[in-house]
């Protein structure tokens, strides 16, 4: 563990220079992450993917933490003074992956499990006063909330954090197949959180293929059974336009299904994990994967840090459009106006530079975690060859942490 003090940098040097001669990568500081992240010099991290402590739903037993501010208000004011020093480190191509939780408004004190209408009105804080715990008063500040109201905290988060200059581009749905069970008898069962996709500037570095998904299985049944050789022949279509003869076309989508993807959607099924080390939820390891390699490359100029991107050839979609779709003209050139023949492909066929730096791309993306906790982020990030770094207030936890991720870091050196 690298000591507050080890972690200042200093000097006069060229900020990215400096980042990488004074900062050890690969490491999780004890620290709070308002002071860790004041010591990060601008436009040095490619990629943000984190959790932070939801509101007023549990007590990790260390002063300072977020999580127990009195009001909503409050909770969402923090969240924008951390995620504005997030933004200042970010590059200007960068992301941030945010995944926050809701919590229902209740008048009744609870243990601050994992369920959230028996989450308590008042968060219990260890004082020394010699009169063992003291409670700190959590209200409905101006929201006028009710008992058993849900409080929206992830949207009010995600548009402070708009009208704090981010560009908030997309809501993603966590769907849990395996939901945390709930007593309630009023309402469903919760089975989903959001991931929120912001970003620093307009354009940024985004990689699409690296997170592209099979297309759906009733599609490629639908591709093949409209384009057996057969099928064309009797139509007249003996020649694609494609150039391929109806015997070529029926390899090729016989491998359809094996080569083909689409764009990933933006609701993501990932099941819930447990971590036996840790009594707190965890993020697991699929629901990282996706915003580590869309958010940043597997290669990096090694001199500024910038992120290569893909050099894609790309087929687009092929659509017959019904007699319907015709008679609409401009307006029916949609595939709801029509079958497709081919879905859309796509290959990657090297790599290119974003920067003007002379450099082969050795160099690794840094992704950034404030609110480490159990240490997925870093996990993910070192096991798809990217650096890390993250903060953590609580002692026990970065512990935990970097056990986790040490064996990652291990093979990592070995190969």
């Amino acid at each position: 563990m690298v000591s507050a003090a080890d972690f200042l940098c200093g000097g006069k040097k060229n900020k990215f220079e400096k980042f990488k001669n004074m900062i050890e990568l690969n490491k999780i500081y004890n620290m709070d992450c308002l002071e860790g992240l004041k010591q990060l010099p601008d436009n040095s991290i490619n990629c943000c993917v984190t959790s932070p402590p939801y509101w007023g739903l549990r007590d990790y037993g260390v002063e300072g933490q977020l999580g127990l501010e009195s009001t909503p208000e409050e909770y969402v004011a923090k969240m924008v003074e951390v995620f504005r020093e997030v933004k200042r480190v970010l590059r200007k191509d960068g992301t941030l992956w945010l995944n926050i939780g809701d919590s229902f408004f209740s008048t009744t004190k609870g243990s601050g499990g994992s369920n959230p209408e028996t989450s308590p009105k008042q968060a219990w804080k260890g004082v020394e006063n010699g009169q063992g715990f003291t409670p700190r008063k959590i209200s409905a500040g101006a929201l006028d909330l009710k008992p058993k109201d849900l409080v929206g905290i992830p949207w009010m988060v995600a548009f402070a954090l708009r009208a704090d200059g981010w560009y908030l581009r997309q809501d993603i749905i966590w769907h849990k197949p395996n939901p945390m069970p709930e007593s309630v008898t009023d309402r469903c069962t919760k089975a989903h959180e959001y991931i929120f996709l912001l970003s620093k500037s307009q354009k940024y570095y985004y990689d699409a293929e690296a997170i592209k998904e099979p297309i759906a299985a009733s599609t490629v049944e639908r591709a093949k059974s409209k384009n057996n050789a057969s099928t064309r022949k009797d139509k007249g279509a003996a020649q694609w336009q494609s150039g391929l003869t109806p015997e070529q076309q029926d390899k090729w989508y016989s491998n359809i299904d094996k080569n083909t993807f689409r764009n990933k959607r933006s609701v993501w099924t990932v099941a819930t994990k447990p971590f036996k080390e840790a009594h707190f939820a965890v993020f697991p390891p699929d629901l990282i994967k996706p915003c580590i390699l869309a958010g940043t490359s597997p290669r990096a100029c090694e001199i500024c840090g910038a992120p290569w991107e893909r050099v894609v050839e790309r087929e687009p979609m092929e659509i017959k459009r019904s007699g319907r779709g015709v008679a609409l003209g401009k307006y029916g050139k949609t595939a709801a106006s029509g079958t497709m023949t081919k879905p859309a492909t796509s290959v990657t066929t090297g790599w290119q530079p974003t920067c003007t730096c002379q450099n082969e791309g050795k160099g690794r993306c840094i992704v950034l975690d404030p609110f480490m906790g159990s240490g997925t982020t870093g996990m993910v990030a070192v096991m798809y060859q990217r650096n890390f770094i993250g903060f953590e207030l609580n002692q026990e936890y970065c512990k935990m942490a970097e056990k986790r991720i040490e064996p990652y870091l291990m093979q990592q050196t070995i190969f």
